[in-house]
């Protein structure tokens, strides 16, 4: 039996992906002792997710790996919808100057390089144990804890999260069914690395042609995507062989061009588990939610599933909040995501239309209500640890101080934070250092508490009513 040198694990996490890595990086900050079991042996080196957005970015600050990763990610250049004719329809613009996290909106990547980062930040927590090759088989619970049976003997811990993907064996423990948003559909993914320059465009493109619906994206360095809807005949073996892929490819670029690097069929699904929790046993990332990948943000809501559960989870274990306080995770989280596929679904149904008759259709809709923009949502949290009205349950902006730091760097780490005026702070300090919350010289009228995740646990207009509010929002025991 695995074993701390000093009892069972805090907190098992099934699979070491980019949501059970950031998951596992920000319980460590926190000194959980955590156990990650991993099936494979290393880091997969195949490209997979290649968008994440501003507010991800920030939580990777938080994460002490920003400065790591800045260099290995790049601007994305924006993204077209593009009908047959070349008309733009719908565009969102390049990223450009910082947006309203403190970094620009969204960026584009290669999976194995934010992983490699992540591991490594990761390693710096000698209370976080990473075991590879290890499969789970089975998942029991009692009053106590989590046993994970694994192929070279039980892990035991007090609470279990399965990062473990679509086929979640955790989620199947739990006996979660799935919502369905409906869509379902096959794609032939295909990723190259260019041998020498090729004239090819900067933005994504999404190729809304009724005969062939594609996406092209421009990822980084010299490698670059296309995503191939599959057609009535189309047979998926065949079509991952590498002269039809070099056949569907033959519009861009050719063998001579570039080195095939993957083609797979995928099918491209819209699900939310309807359980995430049960007792000692979480799910996050792919395991409670799939998106389809219209919008770039499949990787993203499980990072945000583990800025949500993680201080949830520390205060949890540390006795200082009670378990009603992890059913929070799935009321905030849920809603907020679901807004999220909703979008990708709607934007599918406008790339994947293959009759002709309502290509044309939508093709003269955007004709008469002109080029629509493209924004990134940033939806309201539903229920949880948080009270009142909005601005609680949004995310923060993050702005600039008068002393030039970001908002983020003054907190600190991830932590609860009261933004206050400097003239407030002698009130507050005693509150704030009882309860080891940052407090932030910050030009508000009322008072401002900011949970570690850096949404708005509430707002407040004296140092008691802010005692309450910290107390609710931790959901303190």
């Amino acid at each position: 039996m695995v074993r701390t040198p000093d009892g069972i694990f805090d907190v098992a996490i099934v699979g070491y992906g980019p949501t059970g890595a950031t998951l596992a990086k920000l319980l460590g900050m926190q000194g959980l002792a955590v156990a990650v079991l991993e099936r494979e042996p290393g880091l997969l080196r195949l490209p997979r997710a290649v968008h994440f957005d501003g507010e991800v970015m920030r939580i990777f600050e938080t994460a002490g790996i920003a400065g790591a990763l800045a260099p290995r990610v790049r601007p994305s250049g924006g993204m077209r919808y593009v009908n047959a004719a070349g008309e733009v329809m719908i565009e969102r613009k390049p990223a450009g100057e910082p947006g309203p996290h403190g970094w620009v909106n969204n960026y584009l990547f290669h999976q194995p390089d934010l992983e490699l980062t992540l591991r490594d930040a990761v390693a710096q927590h000698p209370r976080v144990q990473v075991f590879t090759q290890r499969e789970v088989t089975a998942v029991s619970q009692d009053a106590q804890g989590v046993v994970l049976a694994t192929d070279a003997g039980p892990v035991t811990a007090r609470w279990a999260v399965g990062c473990d993907g679509a086929r979640s064996l955790v989620r199947q423990a739990i006996g979660a069914d799935h919502h369905d948003l409906g869509l379902h559909q096959p794609w032939l993914v295909v990723d190259v690395v260019l041998k020498r320059p090729v004239e090819l465009p900067h933005p994504t493109v999404q190729y809304c042609h009724p005969g062939r619906p594609v996406t092209y994206v421009n990822v980084t360095g010299a490698r670059r995507r296309w995503e191939i809807m599959l057609m009535p005949g189309d047979v998926a073996e065949e079509m991952t062989r590498p002269e039809a892929v070099w056949r569907l490819l033959a519009p861009w670029l050719g063998p001579d061009d570039a080195t095939l690097e993957r083609g797979a069929v995928y099918t491209f699904h819209s699900l939310l588990a309807t359980r995430w929790r049960d007792r000692r046993l979480l799910i996050g990332g792919d395991a409670a939610h799939q998106t389809p990948p219209f919008l770039g943000q499949g990787m993203c809501a499980g990072i945000r599933d583990a800025a949500n559960l993680a201080w949830k989870l520390a205060r949890v274990a540390a006795g200082r909040s009670g378990e009603a306080l992890l059913d929070t995770y799935q009321s905030e989280r849920e809603p907020h995501a679901r807004a999220f596929i909703a979008e990708a679904v709607r934007l599918g149904g406008i790339l994947q239309t293959t009759d002709p008759a309502v290509a044309a259709a939508r093709d003269r809709r955007f004709r008469e209500t002109g080029r629509e923009e493209m924004v990134n949502l940033s939806p309201r949290l539903g229920s949880g640890a948080h009270a009142g009205p909005p601005p609680a349950g949004e995310i923060f902006p993050q702005p600039l101080l008068a002393d030039g730091r970001r908002l983020d760097a003054a907190i600190g780490g991830y932590r609860f934070a009261v933004l206050a005026p400097r003239a407030r702070h002698a009130e507050l300090a005693p509150l704030c250092a009882a309860n080891a919350v940052a407090l932030v010289d910050f030009a508000t009228e009322r008072l401002v508490l900011l949970r570690p995740d850096r949404y708005v646990a509430g707002v407040a207009d004296s140092a008691a009513a802010l005692e309450r509010l910290l107390q609710a929002a931790g959901g303190d025991s």
